[in-house]
């Protein structure tokens, strides 16, 4: 049975953004193909929860190569893209300007497939938070059910 959400959608204007894909781009490096985030739909830094989404489209890059005729979106770019929500998150709660990248990665389960057309509902909540690394408890939600969980640790490189 997987875990509790972090945070409840249903109580989320999932319809408007805080922040879209340009106000994204302006915190995170990440371009083209590698650009994983679509935008914030919520940001609470006091509470250290964050939900962005990614629009999983059929012209992406993995689409043509990945299962053809049944694609499906690699495990790892789902957690890049949760990745890269809490990059975003930790580099907006802590004023940094300099890189954030992977320093693990823990506890990863995948729980439902995510396809062309789904949007990917990523959530984060920090479960520690320093000037050189965080760690953040991550979920991947698609039409209400967790399509995955982990933990990711960044650091400033």
């Amino acid at each position: 049975m997987p875990p509790q959400l972090l945070v409840d959608l249903d109580k989320i204007d999932l319809e408007k953004d805080l922040f879209d894909a340009e106000a994204v781009e302006a915190v995170n490096p990440h371009r083209y193909e590698m650009r994983q985030l679509d935008g914030i739909v919520y940001y609470e830094p006091d509470e250290g929860v964050f939900v962005g989404y990614k629009n999983i489209r059929q012209d992406e890059f993995w689409v043509r190569g990945h299962i053809p005729g049944r694609p499906l979106m690699p495990g790892v770019v789902m957690v890049e893209a949760a990745a890269q929500l809490c990059s975003f998150a930790a580099k907006k709660v802590q004023a940094e300007d300099r890189f954030i990248g992977f320093g693990g990665i823990e506890d990863v389960k995948f729980r439902q497939t995510v396809v062309p057309g789904d949007k990917l509902y990523l959530a984060a909540k920090f479960i520690e938070n320093r000037a050189r690394r965080f760690v953040c408890d991550t979920q991947g939600i698609v039409n209400g059910k967790m399509a995955f969980q982990a933990r990711i640790i960044g650091m400033v490189v």
